[in-house]
This record gives structure tokens, sequence and C-alpha cells, in this order.
């Protein structure tokens, strides 16, 4: 069997700059993973679960599982000093990593520590979405806000982890998408999944449907058709979902489907972040063979204005993606 970090020295010529960058990098994140997993399946047995009471900069109250993967995976990042700098959907602004290996670092990280946290309470899958950037600030000086506002095209590598069954590391660094599962009893990510294939169509979608009321015509539109009965096309679709991100994209890219976070009422821009959890999933996505959109454009071309911002996320089957994007555009406007 092979290991994640001799796959990644094995395809080095996946990523000819980093000369060895990448599996160092790639190793603090799979030390801070198996450290997460550590205390996510001790859930319920020492004090890790629930809410802290703290609100992050979007205003939402933080779990205490998302405090702690957060400072494990800033360190670990910090400590191999790779990277410049992280940005993190529980920190308010950039941190910048002032050690003299860390200013010379030519990368930077924005990571969702813990995706869909809430869900360890009720003992449901979660995940960790990454994604790497090379700096455009001089090397030799801390890292600088415009490291991080770089559309989703300038990525050079991206993944997630995803804690469920079995506790799965899926990255690209530009060529295939390729998955790693962790042998529990040695602590070790062996390749289990090479070079993934989105189906073009799916017969799942993932949305949540409580919000039906608020969403846009186009969406609803798209959600009926999904429902009809069509023999010649398989419908009805299936309707799943999960509620982690990481969880819903790991399925759909394995079976087929589409994920859906349409803008509501409530919230007309979106909620999803597109620096922390859309461009990751949407260049996984495409080397996979699918498609992401905001409903009417390229997720992966949208230049970033702000570490939080957020924007509708349209991501999956190739096919079912244009199906929402012409919904989008005809009944949306």
């Amino acid at each position: 069997m092979i290991t994640l970090g001799e796959y990644i020295i094995e395809k080095q010529q996946d990523f000819p700059e980093a000369t060895g960058e990448l599996s160092l990098l790639l190793g603090s994140i799979r030390l801070a993973a198996k450290v997460v997993n550590r205390e996510i399946n001790k859930a319920g047995l020492v004090d890790i679960i629930g809410a802290t009471g703290i609100e992050n900069v979007q205003g939402e109250v933080q779990q205490k599982m998302d405090l702690y993967a957060n400072e494990t995976f800033k360190a670990a990042l910090e400590a191999r000093g790779e990277v410049c700098g992280i940005a993190s959907e529980e920190e308010d602004e950039f941190v910048s990593f002032n050690s003299e290996r860390g200013i010379n670092s030519k990368y930077v990280v924005l990571m969702d520590p813990l995706d869909g946290s809430s869900n360890i309470d009720v003992n449901v899958s979660v995940g960790t979405i990454f994604s790497i950037y090379k700096r455009v600030s001089p090397v030799g000086q801390p890292a600088v806000l415009e490291d991080f506002l770089q559309p989703g095209i300038k990525q050079v590598a991206a993944g997630y982890i995803i804690y469920g069954s079995s506790t799965m590391l899926v990255y690209t660094t530009g060529n295939g998408v390729h998955g790693f599962t962790c042998d529990p009893s040695l602590g070790v990510f062996y390749l289990s999944h090479e070079n993934i294939r989105i189906p073009e169509d799916g017969r799942t979608y993932s949305i949540n449907e409580g919000n039906y009321l608020k969403f846009p015509d186009g969406v609803k539109k798209y959600l009926k058709f999904c429902q009809e009965i069509d023999t010649p096309t398989n419908r009805p679709y299936t309707s799943r979902y999960i509620g982690s991100l990481a969880s819903d994209f790991h399925r759909n890219l394995l079976t087929g489907g589409i994920y859906l976070y349409p803008s509501t009422a409530s919230a007309p821009k979106g909620k999803l972040r597109l620096l922390y959890e859309c461009n990751p999933m949407a260049f996984l996505i495409e080397q996979a063979g699918g498609r992401a959109s905001d409903g009417y454009n390229r997720i992966m071309e949208v230049t970033p204005t702000e570490l939080h911002q957020r924007i509708p996320f349209f991501c999956g089957s190739k096919n079912m993606v244009k199906d929402t994007n012409d919904f989008m555009a005809k009944y949306s406007g």
C-alpha cells in the first residue's frame, strides 16, 4: 500500500515548484488532522462538545471543537515553517507567521478548521477544508492581506479531511483528485481512491429545503424539476443533506450529485465563505470533472474583496450544475 507521503514524493512532478515543500506542508495538515480526529472520537467522554458562547467575526457562536481544531491546525502549520501565514474562518484577521523561517516561506493556507462542527454533538460526520496559495508579497517579509485575497484559479493545492466512519484526506494539486484513508491502528494515511472522477450526471441533490420559501425562483424551479417523475432522465432525484459541506461534497464526488447553498432572502450574498469553503471545493470538483458556480459564474474566477466574503454555491456533477445555471438565468435573471 502507498502512503500519503510516498505518493506525494512519487508525484512530485505534479507540483514542480515545491521540491519537497508540499510534502512537508501536507505533512503538517496530516498531523493536525490525526490530532483533531482523536479528539472527535472522544467527544462525549471529554468536555469538547457544545458551544463556547463566543461569537466569531461572522456573528456565529463558536463550538469548542471549532476553537480546538483552529488552534491545532494553526500550531502545526506554524511549527513546520512552510507557510508565511494562515487565514481561518475562526480568525477575525489573517495570522502572519513572523519567524525567520515563516517570513521566508512561499505559501499561505486558508481553512475551515472544522466544517459542520455542530454535528459532533449528535455524532454525525464533520470535516476540515483547506486551500494553499503561493504568496504574492515578497519573500522575506511578513504576509499581507493581498496574499490571501486571490481568486480560486491561483490555488496550487486544496483538499479536505472527512472524519466519519473512516477518516479520509482528499486533495488535488491540479493533476487529479486523490483520496487517502487513515488506518487507525497505525495512524497512517494510505492511498485508497486514486484519480477520483465525478459522474457527469447524478441522482442526488443536497440542499437545506427548510429554507425553500427564501430561495430565488430559479432554485425553487430547479428543485421542482428534481422532484418530477421523468423516466428518461431518471427523475425524481434523491434528496440527501447532512449539513456538513465536506460530508455532502464527499458523497456527491464519489456517486454523482449536486450540492446547493443559494442566496436567501435573509442572506442575499449567500452563506458559505468563498475563500475557506467554496474555492477549495471548486478546485477539487473541477479537477474531478465536475463544475462549481455561484448560479451564474465560475466560482474559481471570482476575485475576493474580503477575507470572510460569502457567496452562493452550486457544486457537483457537470450536467446538474449546468441545469441549475440555466434555471437561474431563466427564472432569477
